[in-house]
């Protein structure tokens, strides 16, 4: 289950982009190049019960760039699980399993929110973006899949003072996760190490990366 959670959530994650009809989202992203916080991560099953916590950090570089690493509470450092958009493939990392699943990126981010942080792919093209009002201190922005093959039905992005502070995701599955940012570092410098990857020897590799 944190497995399956925190690879959803971290594909969600990435999950801003080019809408141009929602002053709350435009405003974010006018200028946005880069983009490090931390977060906090919760998951509630369809009876509003918590199935899994977590933390981690999240790093953005535009365009098409971004990593999210997430440790399920309680669990070992050497237990975090990664996901990587280096611009061609999206790399998911499960240090436990010594496993590696990629997928090249337009397939991999096509069907979820991760395009839209991101700015990779044409978001209007998969996604509809429209204004969801104020609530709990927080300017909300509704994002809807297109495609009936997402991971998600909806997500709401909670914006206040100019910086993404929460998102709300619905699955389908009928899980809820909620997403708590902080720390958060706009347009600081990240290295292009920090969102690339390279599978460690060993380990298992599902998927053919595109060249």
């Amino acid at each position: 289950m944190a497995r399956r959670a925190a690879f959803f959530v971290l594909g969600m994650i990435a999950a801003l982009g080019l809408a141009s009809d929602v002053t709350p989202l435009d405003s974010y992203l006018d200028g946005l190049k880069s983009l490090r916080a931390d977060f906090s991560q919760t998951l509630v099953d369809s009876n509003a019960q918590v199935v899994d916590r977590s933390s981690g950090t999240l790093l953005v570089l535009r365009p098409g760039k971004f990593r999210w690493e997430v440790k399920p509470q309680g669990a070992k450092p050497e237990s975090a699980q990664l996901l990587i958009a280096d611009g061609r493939n999206v790399w998911f990392f499960d240090r436990e399993l010594e496993q590696v699943t990629v997928k090249p990126e337009d397939a991999a981010l096509s069907a979820t929110p991760a395009m839209l942080l991101s700015g990779a792919g044409n978001v209007r093209d998969n996604f509809t973006v429209t204004a969801a009002g104020a609530r709990d201190g927080l300017q909300w922005v509704l994002v809807e899949p297109r495609s009936a093959q997402a991971d998600f039905h909806r997500a709401l992005l909670g914006f206040g003072e100019g910086q993404l502070i929460r998102m709300i995701i619905d699955d389908k599955l009928g899980q809820t996760a909620t997403v708590v940012f902080e720390s958060i570092a706009r347009n600081g410098r990240i290295s292009p190490e920090e969102v690339n990857f390279t599978p460690p020897a060993g380990v298992d590799v599902i998927g053919t990366p595109a060249g």
